[in-house]
């Protein structure tokens, strides 16, 4: 599958709009319960910015969804085998952080996330996005530090890290090289 693309945007674009309307919610209520600007909103519906991971963290986190729920449900996916081909990916367009949705199911509770962090990148996500799940970071390959309310933590290759409580948190790599890593989420 294609890294999120025009055909893409516009299916994610759909799903946030249906997720929006199908809680009777105006851009506004949306607007209060993300964080999220109305104008950022609209333009997002409209297919006219690509949303960056942070915010789409802060969107699906209103919705009580997980990141991988929202870009799932864009996507259509969910069957019990997730092929190789098939997993969807997404590029943040702010950091060039590259996601790759190994495993997630709407009845299961587990998600497998795949992410590779271009170096010298970070990505900010709000404690919102945390509110609905646990999650454990397994690095595979690069640094990583992982900073989560304020205390930094790094990885080598082979670490692995479990959040705590939600905290605004940022994914960090400081090296030369992509940090690569598996995200495990448990929805709760």
């Amino acid at each position: 599958m294609d890294i999120l693309e025009d055909d893409t945007t516009l299916r994610l674009a759909q799903r946030l709009r249906l997720e929006r309307e199908a809680r009777g919610w105006s851009l506004a209520e949306l607007a209060a319960r993300s964080g999220v600007s109305k104008a950022m909103i609209s333009k997002v519906e409209r297919g006219e910015a690509s949303p960056t991971a942070a915010l789409l963290a802060k969107l699906s986190g209103a919705f009580e969804l997980t990141l991988a729920a929202l870009l799932t449900r864009a996507e259509a996916g969910g069957g019990r085998k997730m092929a190789a081909a098939d997993q969807p990916r997404w590029r943040d367009p702010g950091t060039g952080y590259l996601r790759r949705q190994v495993f997630a199911r709407g009845d299961h509770p587990v998600e497998l996330v795949q992410v590779e962090l271009p170096a010298g990148a970070r990505v900010d996500l709000p404690a919102s996005s945390y509110a609905f799940i646990r999650q454990v970071v397994w690095l595979i390959g690069g640094a990583l530090e992982i900073v989560e309310g304020g205390r930094t933590t790094a990885l080598a290759p082979g670490d692995s890290y479990a959040f705590g409580p939600p905290a605004d948190s940022a994914f960090v790599n400081p090296g030369a090289e992509p940090a690569v890593y598996l995200v495990a989420v448990a929805r709760q």
